[in-house]
């Protein structure tokens, strides 16, 4: 009877301590089975975390364990890792190249977090995607959050057109102290180049489902009109060269009649955005000033020619993060900030890493391209998002990407995140066996 009586509150421990165990794993349990949903939250709070500002590092946790859950999943599935294809092997030598970099340095918290932005995170993004973006229902999830997030921008900038401050959220983006560009709509980024690409590329995605009537009715009128508007609102004439670009070769590269039909509209709707600015005489004044402007011009050839005599000193090697910076101050005497950046990524990676680091990035460009190219081994009646068609679009936004790259440095990780999952899931889909099944845990 004591015996009994001893067994019972044991056995009853035991069943709480499962309880207990099996109540904490049913989150991961959660999360391995439905990784999308985390690793769309991951590029959400990676939007709003700009470079060079100490802002709360919640984005790096959220990626340490988006990076651990892939990775069970991956071995309860037991599915091989693909560490072959494009892409693969320069962005790993670009890797090594960082972070030998940020080693051979004193630790600054700044510099860990470019590297980050430029090589970590989209690298491990592009290797993760093609293992959680690998079925229709992930891939809507994707072009949904895609699609919200172009909103947003979209809101933000038209709100910062038409003077509608208090509705800026969040409140940073209006603080001239952080970043560049306090004058334009610059959205969380801090930079109107780097906001103007994200809705440029955004945009791409919101023609793609037009194109596949995914965008119809007043929420396609919304998206196609609101765009032009958001890009007009950046007040750089870098974007909008390249929206322009974008626009006008869309419809070279793609056949579809209702894809160009979205292009004809946004078209439309940029000529009556031009025509609406130039009525109002302050709208019309500022951007005839952001036309004929000619100090960023002098700064930035100044920069250039400094840049180019530190590759002539250094050509196979380069300078290094922090050497770079301080010979770059040195060299200029003209212009007095306490920074400065060669708004130019070709230019500063062949300052920084060589010759070397030059041809592992062309090499990256290369093989982002050849993704698009090749034909996608995916089920004839899937036209979901990513589908056949969406090369096409791929190859303009690409495109776009390369072209800024001549005018900001492209450190801004959501953009990099953004462009290396599309990247990582079109990937796999060239890797993936014809009439093999999606695979679901």
């Amino acid at each position: 009877m004591a015996t009994l009586e001893q067994t019972a509150p044991r056995q009853f421990g035991f069943d709480m301590l499962a309880w207990t165990i099996q109540a904490c794993m049913r989150p991961l349990q959660l999360l391995i089975a439905a990784p999308s949903v985390l690793f769309i939250v991951v590029m959400g709070l990676m939007l709003f975390h700009p470079p060079d500002f100490r802002f709360p590092s919640y984005d790096r946790f959220a990626f340490g364990l988006l990076v651990v859950i892939v990775l069970l999943r991956i071995a309860l599935l037991r599915k091989p890792m693909w560490m072959g294809g494009p892409v693969t092997w320069p962005m790993l030598g670009l890797f090594i190249l960082g972070l030998c970099g940020v080693l051979v340095q004193p630790y600054d918290a700044g510099i860990w977090s470019m590297f980050a932005a430029k090589w970590l995170v989209p690298f491990t993004l592009f290797l993760l995607a093609g293992y959680v973006f690998e079925n229709p229902s992930s891939r809507r999830q994707l072009e949904i959050f895609s699609l919200i997030v172009l909103a947003y921008l979209s809101l933000v900038s038209i709100c910062f057109l038409i003077g509608a401050r208090e509705f800026i959220v969040p409140r940073y983006i209006l603080n001239e102290s952080f970043g560049i560009h306090a004058d334009r709509a610059r959205g969380p980024f801090l930079q109107a180049v780097a906001n103007g690409l994200a809705l440029n590329m955004l945009g791409l995605v919101a023609l793609d489902s037009f194109r596949r009537r995914r965008l119809r009715g007043v929420l396609a009128v919304f998206f196609l009109a609101a765009l032009p508007l958001a890009i007009l609102a950046t007040r750089t004439r870098a974007v909008w060269l390249s929206f322009a670009l974008s626009i006008l070769a869309l419809p070279l590269f793609s056949r579809n009649r209702r894809l160009r039909r979205g292009c004809l509209v946004i078209g439309v709707a940029s000529a009556l955005g031009l025509l609406a600015v130039a009525v109002i005489a302050d709208g019309h004044r500022s951007l005839s000033d952001r036309l004929v402007e000619r100090s960023q011009v002098d700064f930035r050839v100044t920069v250039y020619q400094a840049g180019w005599e530190m590759f002539l000193q250094k050509p196979l090697t380069g300078w290094g993060a922090r050497g770079m910076q301080a010979e770059l101050s040195s060299r200029i005497t003209e212009f007095h900030q306490d920074e400065y950046y060669f708004h130019n990524t070709y230019l500063e990676i062949v300052v920084q890493y060589g010759l070397i680091g030059l041809a592992l990035y062309v090499w990256v460009v290369i093989d982002l391209f050849r993704i698009g190219r090749k034909t996608a081994c995916i089920l004839p009646q899937d036209s979901g998002f990513l589908d056949q068609q969406f090369r096409a679009v791929w190859t303009v936004m690409l495109m776009v990407y390369v072209t800024n790259s001549l005018f900001v440095v492209l450190n801004y990780q959501f953009i990099n995140a953004f462009l290396f999952t599309l990247a990582g899931a079109l990937a796999s889909q060239n890797r993936r066996r014809p009439g093999e099944p999606n695979v679901a845990l």
